[in-house]
């Protein structure tokens, strides 16, 4: 893997996280990260870059209403360093931040259609159980994944 240097993100990001989203996932999906993710979970959220490009990225929080989960809301790799690791070091990097806040559970949810992110949290370690019907609404069906730390 090409010299990749991970961080904690800055509110700052943001626009550089958005504007690569649907070309990553070729769809639209940056929709679904309002600013207000980095505005105020920008110190457990993660930046990957090589020589100062974004290569990659994780957005995740501790649970403020449960006290013993954190929850990653999304994660990106940029095509050309998918394959490589890079997605397991950023959750390496964010579980083990949970871990040693305490928490014992971190969640992510994705919609069924996405084989890729359910394929990498099966393969990390998360109990994948769905579809969920109408989990975020109506027609909006979601996985679930689950990952139970220290076990």
């Amino acid at each position: 893997m090409a010299d990749v240097r991970v961080r904690t993100a800055f509110p700052s990001d943001h626009p550089r996280v958005v504007a690569v989203c649907d070309d990553w996932w070729g769809r639209p999906v940056a929709h679904i990260l309002p600013r207000l993710f980095l505005d105020h979970f920008h110190t457990t959220s993660l930046i990957a870059e090589v020589e100062g490009e974004l290569a990659g990225f994780l957005v995740g929080f501790p649970s403020p209403s449960v006290p013993g989960e954190a929850y990653v809301h999304f994660a990106g790799v940029a095509p050309e360093h998918r394959g490589a690791g890079l997605a397991s070091r950023l959750y390496d990097r964010f579980t083990g931040g949970a871990r040693a806040e305490g928490r014992t559970v971190v969640r992510a949810v994705t919609s069924p259609a996405n084989e890729c992110s359910i394929a990498f949290h099966r393969s990390y370690g998360f109990e994948v159980t769905g579809p969920h019907t109408d989990y975020d609404g109506p027609g909006t069906d979601r996985m679930v994944f689950t990952l139970r730390l220290g076990e």
